[in-house]
């Protein structure tokens, strides 16, 4: 039986919390269906912008951005930027007629999915956190199917009967590391403990403030080693932190920093959650205290109420991080118990399972 062309139109940017995801989902369509069709969509200058390529699929870019709660001179150019963003996505749907649309986050997912609804193309949404955002709210309605990674997203959306509870998609290979390997390819001692610190692609400052006034000393001290993803504009103090580990901007081989930890210590978004829970990581969160709905808060409790992780509050996380990194790294029954509640709640197949419905969709 010949099978219709398969073209999937893929929207998400701005941060790695939403490009992986959809990388995720990407390479599962192509398992399934390698003769399909891929496009990205996302912003200049951001995360996917380096990475998508770099993965070997193609990428298209609009001219949009995130519309700033506090008054700033760039909210002037915000409805130019979305009659722009809006004339340049008709234009990219026009030249790629996509079977379907998905969308995983960020600013971009707005205008690029709303004109493929208006022009009847099927779109389907992956909501990442409890508490969906913008696109997922104003989309929900006419989207084919939305994903979501929590079950408590239901209760913020107006239409359920659309709704699938899948889990968050992982990037590939990240389970491809062994700890030998992980340690030798930061250039770290094997026999020591290992905490790995992430903010994302961004960085976090509170938590950088942390390792930098805390940590490292604490490190110096007590015989333990860090691996330290600082994000992108940090600027303290690299020759104290390489006398007790690795630090640097960001880490594209990511597997080899989850080998090496005993201990990870970062944000609470729902990529880092998948993340871990997939790898059975205990870990130390810290939410971002300025998402809507606090709902990193509410991502960090799914974990830390069963047992796989520490809450710690962003006000709190310089006073109390080595406390806490010191009690877990001293109780080897504690973290494996951690280790085993996190692994229970991963679901290591979020990414195929939408995959299969975007095809099974595509022949409707």
């Amino acid at each position: 039986m010949t099978m219709l062309p398969l073209r999937v139109l893929v929207a998400g940017g701005g941060t790695g919390g939403h490009v992986f995801p959809a990388l995720a989902i990407a390479d599962e369509i192509k398992k399934i269906r390698p003769d399909a069709e891929l496009l990205f969509v996302g912003t200049k200058g951001k995360i996917e912008s380096r990475v998508v390529p770099e993965r070997g699929y193609r990428l298209s870019t609009i001219w949009i951005s995130g519309f700033h709660r506090s008054l700033r001179p760039a909210n002037l150019l915000f409805p130019l930027k979305v009659l722009v963003s809006l004339a340049q996505s008709f234009g990219i749907l026009r030249r790629f007629n996509p079977t379907i649309a998905i969308g995983t986050g960020g600013y971009v997912c707005g205008p690029i999915l709303s004109m493929a609804a208006w022009m009847g193309i099927p779109v389907v949404v992956h909501e990442a956190n409890s508490y969906p955002g913008v696109t997922t709210r104003m989309l929900a309605g006419r989207a084919k199917i939305v994903f979501t990674s929590f079950e408590a997203t239901t209760r913020w959306l107006k239409r359920t009967d659309n709704v699938e509870h899948v889990g968050m998609p992982t990037r590939q290979g990240l389970d491809a590391s062994e700890r030998s390997a992980a340690t030798a390819f930061f250039n770290l001692d094997p026999a020591k403990k290992t905490v790995f610190v992430f903010g994302g692609s961004l960085g976090a400052a509170s938590i950088n403030r942390a390792v930098e006034q805390r940590l490292i000393s604490a490190a110096a001290v007590n015989g333990f080693q860090i691996i330290w993803q600082t994000g992108r504009g940090w600027n303290g103090d690299i020759v104290a932190a390489r006398r007790v580990g690795w630090v640097g901007a960001f880490i594209d081989d990511m597997q080899h920093a989850y080998a090496a930890a005993d201990i990870v210590v970062c944000r609470s978004g729902a990529s880092s959650l998948a993340e871990l829970t997939l790898l059975g990581k205990p870990a130390i969160l810290v939410p971002y205290p300025h998402a809507a709905a606090d709902h990193q808060t509410v991502n960090a409790r799914s974990l830390s109420e069963r047992g796989a992780a520490v809450l710690l509050s962003d006000a709190e996380v310089t006073e109390r991080l080595v406390d806490e990194v010191m009690n877990l790294l001293s109780n080897d029954e504690r973290r494996l118990s951690m280790a085993n509640a996190s692994r229970n709640l991963g679901r290591p197949n979020a990414g195929t399972s939408i995959a299969a419905r975007i095809v099974q969709l595509s022949r409707n």
